[in-house]
């Protein structure tokens, strides 16, 4: 159920909060929360837990999407949304995509918060045809700057991919990364980075990005510098059983093939060791190359790779939310508020049933 928080009465819930744990009567005015009683509201929810809704913190709305592709691209962007929206996830973080259309989607809609990097910048012919901007070396910092104006909020670089041999090797220098970090950093805007070797994983930390997106092939020796840096891993799990479908497509030799895969069994063990290393986890599912909707899937995985349950929860909750500038369930916040009738803490199928989903102002 998606109740509308704008209307003209008061609502009221009660619940217990996540992420204190704490019993409350929540009332929210005008699509914001209070604490304080308010006369004449009319309660909505009795009972359950209260959880300042999910975050896919890698989704591409534009790519997938259940509209299929004979929509407009607008109803594409909001058919994914939707989607989004019916598996709990009150924002999405969209790193990059064909299009800026889901930057002007959000809950004056009914639909969730978008956090988006505008276009994907990548070398002529060193990603899928259509979906990135095109930047060699000399340009990544101009047009890195450009999109932060864009976006105001992210920007993505493709930082490597298949190349003429077969293999995946990197797209840019570590100079022209760290110029376009510095760029993107004076406008107050964050920068991440699609890297799935070692030598680009280790080229971002380097130049100082703000987070890395899959990380396959992530080192012992990353981790430290990651965790010193406050660098995040946005690690899409769902992604890893796609491998053997989508590797093959890409161009690669049969032997970076089996490399590659190597690496995906590896990578459930490696954020397990960044977790562990104090590197932040956001949960990310990668929409748009997965299907939309798969966030309680992509936090059982992080569980699943040795996450305790309730920080791979906040990965995909109010930690994700606290990391993209927004409050949780709190005096003076938007009512963002998704309920369950039992404690997804203790039991992650919880999420699979929510009985209200609500989008604050």
């Amino acid at each position: 159920m998606l109740t509308d928080s704008h209307g003209s009465k008061p609502l009221h819930l009660r619940g217990i909060v996540l992420p204190e744990g704490i019993e409350k009567d929540v009332f929210v005015v005008n699509g914001y929360i209070t604490f304080q009683p308010q006369e004449n509201a009319t309660t909505i929810l009795k009972s359950g837990y209260l959880l300042p809704g999910l975050v896919d913190a890698h989704a591409h709305l534009a790519l997938a999407s259940p509209a299929g592709e004979i929509a407009s691209a607008e109803e594409q962007v909001h058919a994914s949304a939707r989607t989004q929206l019916e598996a709990g996830v009150l924002a999405i973080r969209e790193p990059g995509g064909p299009n800026y259309l889901s930057g002007k989607i959000g809950p004056q809609e009914g639909l969730p918060r978008v956090f988006n990097a505008g276009r994907m910048l990548a070398p002529k012919g060193r990603y899928f045809p259509g979906l990135g901007r095109e930047a060699d070396d000399a340009s990544l910092p101009d047009f890195a700057e450009d999109e932060a104006r864009r976006s105001g909020a992210w920007v993505k670089v493709i930082g490597d991919f298949t190349d003429s041999t077969g293999r995946i090797s990197p797209n840019y220098k570590s100079e022209s990364l760290t110029k376009a970090a510095q760029r993107v950093h004076a406008l107050g805007a964050r920068i991440t980075i699609h890297a799935t070797t070692a030598e680009v994983i280790g080229f971002a930390i380097e130049a100082g990005f703000d987070s890395i997106e899959h990380g396959i092939g992530i080192e012992e020796d990353h981790l430290v510098e990651m965790s010193k840096s406050k660098i995040v891993l946005v690690p899409t799990m769902v992604i890893l059983e796609y491998g053997p479908h989508f590797l093959p497509g890409i161009g690669l030799t049969y032997d970076e093939v089996d490399h590659e895969l190597e690496l995906f069994k590896k990578h459930p063990d490696m954020v397990r060791r960044a977790f562990d290393a104090g590197v932040k986890i956001l949960a990310g599912t990668d929409a748009g190359l997965v299907p939309h909707g798969l966030i309680a899937k992509e936090i059982g995985l992080l569980i699943d790779s040795g996450l305790p349950q309730e920080a791979a929860l906040a990965a995909g909750s109010w930690e994700a939310r606290r990391y993209l500038g927004l409050p949780c369930i709190e005096e003076g916040a938007p009512a963002d508020i998704t309920a369950y009738p039992d404690d997804p803490r203790g039991d992650l199928e919880a999420l699979s049933h929510p009985v209200l989903r609500m989008l604050g102002a």
